[in-house]
């Protein structure tokens, strides 16, 4: 992962984004961290100068360049390396930015035709001084094509989840929230909400590695009891703290699961709903159906067709 450092950075869009991919990293990751830039140092916004980072290396497919924001009062004076974002872009690199890093991303033209969105002071700003873009208020981030933006500091740290989910799965992007005690947020849009990462919004670790369980084993039909053993609690303790902590029950949030999986796996036009409820784990086709309406409030047909 290339991170590109530019005069006046914020530290805190630099290191909240960092702090995720590293925790990824142990956890599984593969986030190879380099700090790039036009210069050999800069000074950051907060007064700390960054030194020793690397000159701008040869961009490359499956790279992910990162662009923390800068001070805003300095906008006006930012020369950001347009050709390199550019053949970054080109070369198949994801490009991400943090807060008013999404200026730098709209002068390298990475943003025209594009929906972004930066902090929530700057939104006007960058739409006016940028009319080929489409910006978005109200978002804690935003996906176009391989280019995404963030608003302020903290939704750095939200976008970052979402490329470790991505790329390693909602288990591990959970794990990587609950060590550095943050809250995993959507940005907003109903579609990108996604019951692996919803009620989570808690700290119990047993009813996490319940979760974590119930997640990477669809298809399984656990009892209550081995879910007990599995938080290290009775099977009744579970159930109220489960309750408490989620709002649901163990069992509401198993099925939940499993039609989330089936709705990606219905993506695939050459499944069968029969198949599809197999590998899900559902009892037969007929339960998928039912709880299917029940989530999504049309059938799996209209569904399909719409898709």
């Amino acid at each position: 992962m290339l991170v590109l450092l530019l005069p006046e950075v914020h530290l805190q869009d630099m290191a909240g984004p960092v702090q995720v991919l590293d925790e990824a990293n142990r956890l599984g990751g593969r986030y190879a961290l380099t700090y790039c830039s036009g210069a050999a140092r800069v000074r950051s916004a907060q007064g700390l100068w960054l030194s020793d980072l690397s000159p701008l290396p040869e961009p490359r497919r499956g790279d992910l360049v990162l662009v923390p924001g800068t001070a805003s009062e300095g906008l006006g004076r930012l020369r950001a390396p347009r050709a390199w974002l550019l053949k970054a872009f080109r070369a198949g690199a994801r490009v991400a930015s943090i807060c008013s890093g999404a200026f730098a991303l709209a002068q390298a033209g990475l943003l025209d035709g594009r929906r972004c969105t930066t902090h929530w002071k700057l939104t006007s700003r960058l739409a006016a001084e940028y009319p080929r873009t489409t910006v978005l208020d109200n978002r804690l981030f935003v996906s176009d094509r391989g280019i995404i933006t963030s608003a302020g500091v903290a939704a750095g740290i939200d976008l970052a989840l979402s490329l470790v989910e991505e790329d390693h799965g909602p288990v591990v992007a959970a794990r990587v929230a609950r060590e550095m005690v943050v809250y995993l947020r959507r940005n907003g849009e109903q579609e990108q909400r996604s019951v692996y990462l919803d009620h989570r919004l808690h700290l119990h670790p047993g009813v996490h590695r319940v979760q974590d369980l119930l997640v990477e084993r669809p298809d399984r039909k656990p009892k209550l009891a081995e879910l007990a053993r599995v938080a290290g609690m009775s099977p009744r303790n579970l159930a109220r703290v489960f309750r408490r902590a989620t709002g649901i029950t163990p069992r509401q949030f198993g099925a939940r699961v499993k039609v989330q999986l089936a709705r990606d796996l219905l993506g695939d036009p050459q499944r069968t709903v029969e198949s599809v409820a197999a590998s899900c784990g559902f009892e037969d086709a007929r339960q998928l159906r039912r709880l299917w309406k029940q989530t999504f409030g049309m059938s799996i047909q209209a569904f399909r067709k719409a898709g």
